[in-house]
């Protein structure tokens, strides 16, 4: 039987938390009340204010101040007006650390993720331990993984650029 991961899985090392992500279960139940479940099959992982690639880099905006707060709550974000990237934040609050879903199931690519799962702003904040709309369960399933460099962010310069925070489910 799967449970829905607790507070205290997200509330540790966003490092830590990423790679563990691999091989568990997004579910999303949408407004026609049907339900989906995806294997989330590879992540990011952005370390709070020291990581020049994250969000939270800048220190507490409007943007990034769920980021600030504890592990286990939805952080998202539009790009090109168009997608809204799903981050779950991780960390004791103030950690400002997150980790950004890029591939759930066959859907590769953090803006199909999104769209998918039809987010918006109003997921912003959500609790995935409450949330009746989209959280995540743990799962049996062994899975191996390979580490890469993260992808898309040259403006954060090294050694940020290669750290081998992106984690992907070897298949």
């Amino acid at each position: 039987m799967n449970h829905r991961l607790p507070h205290t899985f997200f509330q540790r090392e966003v490092t830590d938390v990423a790679p563990e992500l691999l091989g568990k279960i997004l579910v999303r139940q949408f407004d026609d009340g049907s339900v989906q479940k995806f294997v989330i099959t590879e992540v990011e992982a952005y370390r709070g204010r020291d990581d020049k690639a994250c969000h939270a880099n800048k220190g507490l905006t409007t943007r990034t101040e769920v980021m600030f707060r504890e592990g286990g709550l939805v952080y998202v974000y539009l790009i090109y007006g168009m997608y809204w990237m799903l981050n779950i934040v991780t960390g004791e609050k103030g950690d400002a650390s997150a980790v950004l879903i890029r591939g759930i199931g066959d859907i590769s690519g953090p803006g199909r993720v999104g769209k998918a799962l039809q987010l918006d702003k109003s997921f912003y904040g959500e609790d995935l331990f409450s949330s009746d709309r989209i959280w995540i369960e743990n799962s049996e399933q062994k899975i191996t993984f390979k580490a890469v460099p993260r992808v898309g962010i040259d403006y954060a310069g090294e050694p940020w650029i290669g750290k081998p925070w992106r984690f992907i489910v070897k298949k």
